[in-house]
């Protein structure tokens, strides 16, 4: 078993959806760090180095979250990262996501079950 168990970093500028992550994850002994914009998830993850990030696709700037998950990308990450959408289904129509090296993609609102199979599979 590890000495920690895994990190994960959640990114929405929506402080409920940040509540719920962070019940959910740190009730299925995930740690969890939050950060209401883009900027300060990029400054969390260079102090924090999470094992896992999920981030909005739309805050305080409609991009943040591609402009995110680009940056990411530019830098080297090697943590699975999945975008949160209340796009829908339609999200492929809005950006590539495979393009931004995005894990996946998780539709609002968050499916509890759901969420915890994926951090499990991906994470152990």
């Amino acid at each position: 078993m590890p000495d920690k168990q895994p990190l994960i970093l959640c990114i929405d500028d929506d402080p409920d959806i940040l509540s719920f992550l962070q019940i959910v994850l740190e009730a299925a002994d995930y740690r969890y760090v939050g950060a209401g914009t883009a900027e300060a998830g990029l400054r969390a993850y260079a102090e924090e180095a999470p094992d896992l990030i999920i981030v909005d696709l739309m805050m305080e700037e409609i991009d943040s979250g591609k402009n995110f998950a680009g940056e990411m990308r530019k830098q080297g990450n090697t943590a699975p990262v999945f975008m949160l959408s209340s796009v829908g289904d339609n999200l492929s129509g809005v950006l590539d996501y495979t393009e931004l090296g995005l894990a996946g993609v998780f539709q609002k609102p968050l499916d509890k079950r759901h969420l915890l199979a994926v951090m499990k599979a991906k994470l152990g």
